[in-house]
């Protein structure tokens, strides 16, 4: 199968921070891919930019590096002409200098589609911003992409958020969240509303609870410095999770139009009951890793690495939200995520409720209830675990087995990065997976309250050893209501 590739408008891509991680892991990958497929017009730019006082041909010797540690199947004759697109310009962002020159190279094509990709630390976006507008770079064709964390609460994001809307329209702004171009997320939506099977059943009359786990082999590494600032409520929670959520709570949106589908999210937002200083006891567990063990061999804890044995950060969550609301009224969602954990998976698990009654006789075994899996990664698919007859003539005898389907399997194509898609969603002005101005202040007036409460109690995080599933703690929060994580997967 052959995916259908349909080219985008002719576009400038201005990507600050283009000597850091994640344009040499994810950007430059992501659109040397895109140009590869034929998606790229053959005289779109991407213009480049760093502090570091890199030439044109010093850049590309940077990306061509970068492809050959992160692209497994390079074309030399694709390659060469993705090189010839990029151009480099050395910015300094502190003081300004060099927007003069981005701006001699842009107006030379005022009319087309332009981007600004800010892969940079978040404390520059505003500084970014207000220099692009400053240097009259923005104009009615312009759009700017920011990473997370948009802020680090409520009150900073909606700081930062004032100042990009100074230079940026609403609709200009795209606030990324990778997790929602993944093609596994793009197939809930599917699940959900492209087939009879499951809307009918997606309620509190037939689902038991939801589990969403994000979970990471590797510990923070070079991020130290910075995730002591962020901890994982804020790294992962505050939008990865509560994205993730979203797409499984909300209500069937009017159609596939972005502001649809966001308006439906920010509803499952506002519905979410508060976790405050009273409950977080119960609903919440952090914890942070010592050292211990992974695939690898010997690990360092969180403290080692970070140098110091004086953080309170947290490397693991574990909560208990509900939605407050007809569908989901006594529905517990159970989220998780932390660094150095078991195994690295992402994935959501729809927990139906058992069947009301069994006709079969003890002898035909325990029937197990069904459940649907939708794996994100490491290897995106759909599971339903379902009862069978177990095949053979010793009578009636029950059988759980899943119903796989494996989206490398199935397609027999290579699997887009996240990033590829949502690039080309930026440039063609499709906001749909991007999250809007609201729905931030909304999701972190769920989190401050939740922060605040760890912030008063003065408990430190719970230990737990490097390679295991957190501390005993998160499964104490699951199992007292009867339930358990669903660690098996695939």
């Amino acid at each position: 199968m052959v995916a259908r590739v349909i080219e985008v408008e002719l576009f400038d891509l201005v990507v600050f921070g283009a000597s850091g991680d994640l344009a040499h892991r994810k950007l430059i990958p992501a659109l040397y891919h895109r140009a590869h497929d034929g998606q790229v017009p053959e005289d779109a730019r991407i213009i480049c930019s760093s502090r570091r006082a890199y030439t044109d041909n010093e850049y590309r010797q940077w990306a061509k590096d970068a492809l050959n540690e992160h692209v497994s199947d390079l074309d030399e004759d694709q390659l060469s002409k993705f090189l010839a697109r990029l151009r480099y310009v050395q910015i300094d962002v502190g003081s300004g200098e060099g927007f003069d020159a981005l701006k001699e190279l842009l107006d030379d094509r005022p009319d087309v589609i332009r981007a600004f990709y800010l892969a940079v630390a978040p404390d520059l976006f505003g500084t970014i911003c207000e220099h692009l507008g400053k240097a009259d770079l923005v104009n009615a064709q312009s759009r700017v992409v920011i990473e997370k964390p948009i802020g680090k609460d409520g009150a900073s994001a909606r700081t930062l958020n004032a100042t990009i809307g100074k230079v940026f329209a609403e609709d200009q702004i795209f606030r990324i969240d990778h997790y929602l171009g993944k093609e596994t997320v793009q197939n809930l939506m599917a699940l959900r509303f492209a087939n009879a099977l499951f809307e009918p059943l997606w309620n509190a009359a037939h689902i038991d609870h939801v589990q969403i786990t994000v979970a990471e082999s590797l510990g923070v590494g070079g991020r130290a410095g910075y995730y002591d600032t962020a901890g994982a409520l804020r790294d992962m929670v505050q939008n990865h999770l509560l994205q993730l959520l979203c797409l499984v709570a909300m209500e069937p949106p009017e159609s596939m139009n972005a502001d649809s589908v966001r308006d439906e999210k920010l509803k499952v937002l506002k519905a979410l009951a508060p976790i405050t200083e009273n409950t977080a006891d119960k609903l919440t567990v952090r914890g942070q890793y010592t050292a211990g063990a992974s695939a690898g061999g010997a690990v360092p804890g969180y403290l080692e690495e970070l140098g110091h044995d004086g953080s309170s950060t947290e490397t693991f969550v574990a909560l208990k939200a509900e939605i407050a609301n007809w569908r989901w009224a006594g529905v517990p969602f159970y989220l998780r995520t932390g660094k150095r954990l078991a195994k690295r998976v992402s994935e959501i698990v729809v927990q139906f409720r058992p069947i009301p009654h069994s006709i079969f006789s003890e002898e035909a075994g325990s029937i197990t209830a069904n459940r649907l899996i939708i794996r994100l990664q490491p290897d995106e698919g759909v599971q339903m675990q379902i009862m069978i007859k177990d095949p053979g003539p010793g009578g009636m005898r029950l059988r759980k087995v899943p119903l796989d389907m494996s989206f490398a399997d199935a397609f027999k194509i290579r699997n887009p990065d996240a990033y590829e898609r949502l690039i080309m969603d930026v440039i063609r002005g499709n906001q749909t997976l991007f999250m809007r101005r609201d729905e931030v202040d909304a999701a972190w007036a769920w989190i401050d309250p939740i922060l605040a409460a760890w912030n008063a109690s003065k408990d430190m995080p719970r230990n737990y050893t490097a390679g295991t599933w957190g501390p005993s703690a998160s499964i104490a929060l699951i199992e007292r209501d009867g339930r358990t994580w669903a660690e098996e997967g695939f």
